[in-house]
Formats: C-alpha cells, structure tokens, sequence
C-alpha cells in the first residue's frame, strides 16, 4: 500500500490510476497526513463488493436464525425507501 497526499495526486492522477489499474498497487490518499479515499483496481473493487454482499447474506442468516424477521411490506417499505434515497 502506497500513502499520496491529495496535492501530489493532483499532480500525478493519470499515473496513479495507472498504477492502480495495471501494477494492483493500492493507493491510499492522504490529506493532512490523513487518510482520505484510495485508489484499487477493479479487480480489488469487484472483490470488495463481492465480500459485502457475501456478509450481507450472512447477516441476514444469522438474523433468520435469531428468529428477527420482517414482513414483507416492511421489506418493500424499506427497498422503497432506499430506492427513493439513490434517486435523488
């Protein structure tokens, strides 16, 4: 993992991403010392959604198993509700 300030970044972006993309080298940007954001490739992307969603899964088993289930209209409530929130 590589640390770049936010103003060297600037400097360097088309690099970094580069860098990023084809050297999988994951770049953590920093500000005041900081760190910010980070630049991975798609692959690293990919696989971190990929975990997510597997956890997601996860914790909805063990919620099954707890016995803390919702109905289906809080379900849909919610998916509205999140729906509504990517909308704008």
């Amino acid at each position: 993992m590589t640390l770049v300030s936010v103003s060297d970044a600037k400097t360097s972006f088309s690099k970094l991403i580069n860098r990023a993309a084809y050297g999988r080298e994951r770049i953590v940007l920093t500000s005041h010392g900081q760190p910010k954001a980070a630049l991975v490739s798609m692959d690293d992307l990919r696989r971190l959604e990929e975990l997510e969603d597997a956890q997601a899964v996860s914790d909805a088993l063990a919620e099954h198993e707890r016995g803390e289930t919702i109905t289906l209209a809080e379900l849909e409530a919610e998916l509205s509700e999140a729906t509504s929130a990517l909308r704008g």
